[in-house]
């Protein structure tokens, strides 16, 4: 997982603009997320599902109304869905197979502090599946 200024997949690799920060703001600012998921030999062929949700400094969700920031309609913010990845044809056994994701967003109001992204796969999550970032308090 990497954050960036901007990403996209083309010919099944992550091309990344801006990437490797960890803090921004204080004003919002766009930015995109760039995932490689290696599927094991094993899990090919099988449908598996994939979240990426921003969390605070707590552990709980980010949620907001974009066109209405004082709306009591909140909807967290995360991005997700289903990915299957084939064995193509000579590949050695045992061999990973890769997945990239590019994932890229509108300035989001986030208030000064510490956040992270958290990657969730078939419901399963590890430490390494975070992505933590700090949005800065302005100048006193």
């Amino acid at each position: 997982m990497l954050l960036a200024d901007y990403v996209v997949v083309s010919d099944g690799k992550l091309t990344i603009v801006g990437g490797g920060w960890s803090q921004t703001g204080p004003e919002p600012a766009p930015f995109g997320i760039g995932l490689l998921i290696q599927v094991p030999w094993d899990q090919a062929n099988t449908p598996h599902q994939f979240k990426v949700q921003l969390l605070d400094a707590d552990g709980a969700a980010v949620s907001f109304d974009e066109e209405d920031p004082d709306s009591e309609s909140d909807q967290s913010v995360e991005f997700g869905g289903e990915f299957e990845v084939g064995r193509p044809p000579g590949l050695k056994p045992g061999t990973p197979l890769d997945f990239p994701v590019a994932v890229n967003s509108v300035p989001l109001p986030l208030e000064p502090g510490r956040y992270e992204w958290r990657l969730t796969i078939d419901e399963q999550s590890r430490q390494d599946w975070t992505l933590p970032f700090t949005v800065r308090a302005e100048d006193a």
